[in-house]
């Protein structure tokens, strides 16, 4: 008789540990599924400047909720080793294809210039004009101060509109403190048309720069200012329309002669 009492409290105590072994695993379980899956993406292990050539040494795998698209991200490191950034990246963020140069396009500004345009420099006293507020990213206008031919006052004129600043010295991002600096030289951002316009005004005269509103993208027609009009704030007149001397158009007569079978025409000019 004890022995079966010890067999069924042996049986109970099983059937005890079997539902509590259930009931924990099963909240595992339940916790597990709650949490969300994670995917490996690519992200910058530390502060990356654009124009960094990725390495091994400075990306790191990080988990992204595989529930949420991040378009243009890489799961493989050897994906993006050797890729330059075009843009800065935050540590931890993740490394995605449209901050990423072409492999090949070349390491610092060169990464910055995109297809089709250009990168040209200039020294300008705009640079000091400006106190120094010319950073990476500014917008400019191109004024050029110079003698036309047979004038003997020169007169300043806008050239270009609406142009990008690549670089301020050998800088090509701001200060992060946007602190001022004063600087030398500057590098622009223009297509090959108005590459040529730059090169050529610099060969004519001086060079300054109006600094514009970043959000300021409309351009403006300007006559350009000489000394006349700077002094009496008229506007200058315009120089007389020539009108070509008009020729009167020659008139002609015909003969026609017939003599037998042979006829013959000629033709003479009226008399004036």
């Amino acid at each position: 008789m004890d022995n079966r009492r010890i067999a069924i409290a042996l049986v109970i105590a099983l059937v005890v540990s079997a539902g509590a072994t259930f009931v924990f695993y099963s909240k595992v379980r339940k916790q597990r599924e709650a949490q969300p899956k994670t995917t490996k993406v690519v992200a910058a292990k530390d502060v990356l400047r654009a124009g960094t050539q990725l390495s091994a040494d400075n990306v790191v795998l990080i988990d992204w909720p595989a529930n949420l698209a991040l378009q243009g991200s890489y799961t493989k490191i050897e994906d993006v080793v050797g890729r330059p950034l075009i843009q800065p990246v935050a540590a931890n963020q993740p490394v995605l294809e449209s901050v990423l140069a072409q492999p090949g396009s070349g390491l610092g500004l060169t990464v910055r210039i995109p297809e089709g345009m250009r990168a040209v420099s200039v020294s300008s006293n705009a640079v000091v004009g400006v106190a120094g507020f010319l950073y990476p990213g500014s917008h400019v206008d191109v004024l050029v101060t110079y003698r036309p031919p047979d004038e003997q006052n020169p007169i300043t004129q806008t050239v270009l509109q609406n142009v990008e600043v690549l670089s301020a010295g050998q800088k090509i991002e701001p200060d992060p403190q946007g602190k001022p600096e004063t600087v030398n030289v500057v590098t622009l951002l223009l297509n090959p048309v108005d590459s040529e316009k730059l090169v050529l005004a610099t060969s004519q005269g001086s060079i300054q720069f109006a600094l514009r509103n970043g959000v300021d993208t409309t351009s403006t027609t300007t006559p350009g200012i000489g000394v006349a009009e700077l002094m009496t704030g008229k506007p200058k007149p315009k120089p007389p329309v020539r009108v070509a001397k008009q020729v009167r158009p020659k008139n002609f007569y015909v003969v026609e002669t017939i003599s037998g079978t042979t006829k013959s025409t000629e033709k003479f000019e009226e008399p004036k």
